[in-house]
């Protein structure tokens, strides 16, 4: 095997966990990409405006930030993880089964919030997860489980495609001169920012034709073994309340260790049992209390900061450059048929997925600093050449793949990057998550905004400006990495800089 027996025996001792949680990574991923495709087949479901239909990303994604941030509430047992983690795979099933009965736009919305909280609590606990099970190993299966989402992202709008309206899907007198635009609509739907479509005139009442239900079904039926898989896990720690009621603590790698000292557990009292679990991964609203920040450097800040502002300007890039690329290609100079400029979204995310592959051999060989300065410039040298063969639609194409690959990893990078140098015991993980998830929300609403008031090539010059910020960041990073103080035996258990043990035994932490 390309890593070493090491890590392999590590692997073999926690396979159920690490595949439960990437499986659960899949699902996050099924119901991130479909709504676009077939917003336009629920736009007639609900008989709704375009303005109205596009409100639901903004509930999907608002819901998805807020369930990040609230996701570490569950960290303090494996039983509330694993729980919420039934809980919320479980939901996505349900959401997709229940789609094909709204039709109400408001109602539509509701369930899709449930699926955005779902999703956000998926995002923390599963990354956090993996975090404490295999700590300074985590960055290779953290590539793997980010290669999960995206392979759910590019399932679900194939699950969708044979059963989207080739016509308007609401038969009226006006159907025949309103379907010539489908296919420029469809392509142009963009996340959060519902007035891009709102010179476009579709009938709203007449009779509805859309097939767009079994795809939802289909989706939940896929869905359906990742919450039977939690159920499993759950099964096999015991944790099914009418096998066994008690709730284990998730132990940190410190308790963990004494554990496996003969005549040290006894010693452990509950005061530091408190203390020490206080230091770990904590939800966002708990990560803020003052008692967490006493003993820590400014640079412990400093960490957390520049790490989730990095993540806010590549995920940004991500959301604002998947969402607009199409109709920046189909404008001035450029003017790509809609047909061919329609393959850019999804050449993008493919290579988003191939490159999330790529990375997990990668991983075990490169440290995550690397790869994350490999990305951030990658990112950077793609949009100046963009930039620079502007009026190419070749390299428009090239730079696309080029910009999916070196996007792939950055996620899991910094965050097996930020944990390994807060030695696993701050907040890196909600903060984060947290931070990648507004980025993505606020860069699309901001570069619709500047495309709308600047034209279609302030596109390119906003991702060079993110591009460069996110290298500031990284570069802030580094600077703060070297400044940030060394493990010392002599730091208080509970402090939040305090390293954790060495090495510890990998077992799964209940």
């Amino acid at each position: 095997m390309w890593w070493d027996e090491r890590v392999s025996a590590r692997f073999r001792r926690n396979l159920q966990p690490t595949l439960t949680y990437w499986s659960v990574f899949f699902s996050f991923g099924l119901c991130i990409a479909f709504l676009g495709p077939t917003l336009l087949d629920l736009r007639c479901q609900t008989q709704s405006s375009l303005s109205q239909i596009t409100w639901v990303f903004f509930s999907q994604q608002f819901c998805l930030l807020l369930g990040s941030c609230l996701g570490g509430v569950f960290k303090r047992t494996l039983a509330q993880s694993l729980f919420a983690l039934f809980a919320s795979s479980l939901a996505i099933s349900l959401v997709f089964a229940i789609i094909p009965l709204c039709h109400n736009v408001v109602v539509l919305a509701v369930v899709m919030a449930v699926a955005g909280l779902a999703m956000g609590c998926i995002d923390t606990i599963s990354n956090m997860q993996l975090v404490k099970i295999y700590q300074k190993d985590s960055a290779i299966f953290l590539q793997a489980l980010h290669f999960f989402v995206g392979f759910g992202a590019l399932l679900s709008p194939l699950i969708a495609d044979p059963f989207l309206s080739d016509t308007n899907c609401i038969l009226s007198n006006s159907t025949a001169n309103a379907s010539s635009n489908l296919p420029h609509i469809r392509k142009s739907l963009v996340p959060h920012h519902p007035g891009n479509l709102s010179h476009y005139d579709l009938p709203m009442k007449g009779m509805v034709v859309t097939r767009v239900s079994y795809a939802f079904w289909i989706m939940a039926l896929i869905n359906l073994p990742v919450p039977i898989a939690v159920f499993f896990l759950l099964y096999k720690e015991r944790m099914v309340p009418c096998f066994n009621g008690s709730s284990h603590p998730l132990l940190s790698a410190d308790e963990l260790a004494m554990e496996t000292r003969p005549g040290d557990k006894d010693e452990l009292s509950p005061p530091v049992q408190r203390a020490q679990a206080a230091g770990g991964h904590d939800d966002l609203f708990s990560c803020c209390q003052s008692k967490n920040f006493r003993g820590a450097s400014y640079t412990y800040f400093a960490v957390h900061i520049t790490g989730a502002l990095v993540l806010f300007m590549t995920d940004g890039i991500v959301g604002e450059y998947s969402g607009f690329v199409y109709s920046y290609a189909v404008e001035e100079p450029l003017s790509v048929v809609h047909k061919v400029a329609g393959y850019l979204p999804s050449l993008f995310w493919g290579f988003i997925t191939l490159g999330r592959l790529i990375s997990i051999p990668v991983s075990y060989r490169m440290k995550p600093a690397t790869m994350v300065f490999i990305n951030v410039v990658g990112v950077l040298i793609t949009f100046l050449l963009l930039l620079i063969f502007s009026s190419s639609v070749v390299f428009l194409f090239v730079g696309t793949a080029s910009l999916g690959l070196f996007l792939s990893s950055t996620f899991p990078s910094m965050l097996a990057y930020t944990e390994d140098i807060l030695q696993y015991q701050g907040c890196a993980t909600t903060v984060l998550v947290t931070g990648a998830g507004i980025g993505e929300m606020v860069l699309q609403l901001l570069v619709g905004s500047v495309i709308h008031d600047r034209g279609s090539y302030s596109f390119l010059v906003c991702g060079m400006i993110f591009g460069c910020l996110a290298f500031t960041f990284y570069a802030l990073l580094v600077f703060f990495h070297r400044m940030y103080p060394k493990p010392s035996p002599e730091l208080d258990d509970a402090s939040p800089a305090k390293a954790a043990v060495g090495d510890d035994t990998g077992q799964y932490q209940r």
